[in-house]
């Protein structure tokens, strides 16, 4: 008879530690947690846990982070480029001037963060390393011509320059953001073996 209580015990025990390692499993593999400890440490972390928790793409794994970033960030530098396309003409030179180079900055933008999501989407372990390299460097190429583009406007005053700074720096911290991701990436290549 006393070992019925000793029992009950035991099986309520392992019954409510299975519930809870359910639940913390569960808890892992949610893309909303994942999202919410990856952007935790970026650059921009509210700006970074907005993007990605409205991306609809997979979620599931630092690869599928790093991708939605870069094409979150990709999406956005497209729609910048375009933006400044259409504001070159009718404008003072040095505006005029500051655009167009800003186009042209853009355009290099838009380039390397396509080749970067080129490169994630066909990573293999063989040369993992190798494309990591290629997708970090380009990554931080874009930031820099990001910047480059707002150099071109000094000396410029006015909306126009307003607007340019405010959509260019938006444009910039989402490009940081994907380089987080993408360096997180990185090192979980030697925590985990790379998925297909």
């Amino acid at each position: 008879m006393a070992a019925a209580p000793t029992q009950l015990a035991f099986a309520l025990f392992s019954l409510l530690f299975l519930l809870a390692s359910s639940a913390t499993a569960a808890k892992h593999n949610d893309p909303q947690n994942l999202i919410r400890s990856s952007c935790v440490h970026a650059s921009y972390p509210t700006l970074c846990l907005r993007t990605l928790s409205t991306y609809p793409g997979p979620a599931n794994s630092p690869r599928d982070l790093a991708q939605a970033a870069l094409k979150v960030s990709l999406t956005r530098a497209r729609r910048v480029s375009n933006y400044l396309t259409t504001k070159v003409s009718g404008k003072s030179k040095k505006e005029r001037s500051a655009l167009s180079d800003c186009v042209e900055q853009m355009a290099t933008t838009v380039d390397e963060l396509s080749r970067t999501l080129g490169e994630l989407k066909h990573l293999r372990g063989e040369t993992f390393q190798w494309q990591m390299s290629n997708a970090e460097t380009w990554v931080s190429a874009a930031l820099t011509d990001e910047d480059t583009c707002l150099d071109g406007f000094d000396g410029v005053d006015g909306q126009l320059k307003s607007d340019v700074k405010r959509k260019i720096t938006n444009v910039a911290k989402i490009t940081s953001n994907a380089l987080y991701m993408i360096n997180r990436l990185d090192e979980s290549h030697g925590k985990n073996r790379l998925s297909p």
